[in-house]
């Protein structure tokens, strides 16, 4: 590699072949030694004519090209300086990383929850072994049964998922669940899909409707009604949207959802959701270390669970209500809960304490005056 190497277009030494083909002079065809002193047809002159001018063509094309491609390249390593800023982690205090071996265990944690989560289990167990991190069989249980099931409804094995449904059947009906009967459902259309030689089976599996009649009897009576169609065949007929695929994935994300929330288990891996809250986050809060810095001001940002304002993250990120006073721009906590004022408005306890004067509260948004013990906390 070390005697390879490439002259760009513009530099002070081109190649030796473009040379000799920029200084190629069509006009003038070159003496060949064996046709020497024998004169070139017209027919020959013209056609050694218009070969030279399509190659000279083609490598001027070619270095433009060339020059174009190495312009864009040049970009690439501006456009990273510009865009990647090495002084990421000074958005964050210090004070977070006090405990760096205990941070360092719950981010290994994370990573191998999420691996348990997307079915990488062998990469997730090896990375157990690196880090030495003890999980216990309690904690891979439940990701183990679910990668399981889901394996199965990806090779369209309904046995699993069907078995697990039962087996919790009171529980999913307490969260308003409609998996068992989508599951019958799925395993009906398969039925169906065999076409008239699967129409006693079809109909003796139809008993499996009975519970959930009450609740789908609308979605029950189309598939009844198909079996009008199994001779002419569903494809063709009214019931044709019986056949279509994407009951498959529904199936797998009504199971993941239900799945993990009987479980206990979040629908999308702690990581996944950190990692995506980060990335909306992270330029909001370059942007404010960039002006706490400009303007001097670097005791605005010292708390260590706290953001110095709030950053929207949009609804999918929104797991619980949230309050900010109004007043002291602070989010509440338990130890400083919202607190309704007789007027209506609502302030922080914190903000309460300081506008009292002399025994009496005066509202800051209307002049109306109160007592302060008067205020009624409000739990979300």
């Amino acid at each position: 590699m070390a005697d390879c190497s490439l002259d760009l277009p513009g530099s002070s030494n081109p190649p030796s072949h473009l040379s000799l083909l920029r200084s190629w002079d069509h006009r003038r065809v070159p003496p060949c030694p064996a046709l020497q002193g024998t004169p070139l047809s017209a027919t020959l002159s013209l056609v050694m004519s218009q070969c030279c001018r399509k190659i000279k063509d083609t490598v001027q094309k070619l270095a433009s090209d060339h020059k174009d491609i190495h312009s864009s390249v040049s970009r690439v390593g501006k456009a990273i300086d510009r865009n990647f800023d090495s002084e990421i982690c000074g958005v964050v205090s210090d004070a977070v990383w006090d405990a760096r071996e205990q941070q360092q265990q719950i981010l290994q944690m994370a990573i191998v929850e999420h691996l348990y989560q997307q079915g990488m289990l062998s990469v997730a167990e090896e990375l157990c072994q690196e880090s030495t991190l003890n999980v216990d069989l309690d904690f891979k249980q439940p990701f183990l049964e679910l990668n399981r099931i889901l394996e199965a409804l990806h090779e369209q094995d309904l046995g699993p998922a069907l078995e697990w449904a039962v087996s919790h059947r009171q529980r999913l009906l307490e969260l308003n669940s409609s998996l068992e009967f989508k599951l019958h459902r799925l395993h009906f259309i398969r039925l169906l899909a065999g076409g008239p030689a699967k129409q006693l089976e079809a109909l003796s599996y139809a008993r499996h409707f009975q519970p959930f009649a009450r609740l789908h009897q609308r979605e029950i009576q189309v598939m009844m009604g198909s079996l009008v169609y199994l001779r002419l065949g569903l494809e063709k007929s009214p019931y044709c949207h019986l056949l279509d695929s994407s009951h498959w994935a529904e199936i797998c994300e009504t199971f993941t959802r239900d799945a993990c929330s009987l479980l206990g288990l979040s629908v999308e891996s702690p990581l996944s959701v950190s990692f995506a809250s980060g990335c909306v986050a992270l330029p909001v809060l370059m942007n404010i270390k960039a002006v706490i810095e400009q303007r001097q001001c670097t005791g605005v940002w010292n708390h260590k669970d706290e953001l110095p304002i709030e950053i929207e993250l949009g609804m999918k990120c929104w797991y619980h209500s949230v309050f900010a006073c109004p007043i002291l721009r602070q989010q509440t906590s338990d130890s400083n809960p919202p607190i309704k004022l007789i007027c209506g408005h609502v302030i922080s306890r914190d903000a309460l304490n300081k506008l009292i004067n002399g025994g009496k509260l005066k509202c800051p948004y209307c002049p109306m005056e109160q007592n302060p013990a008067d205020g009624k906390r409000i739990i979300f």
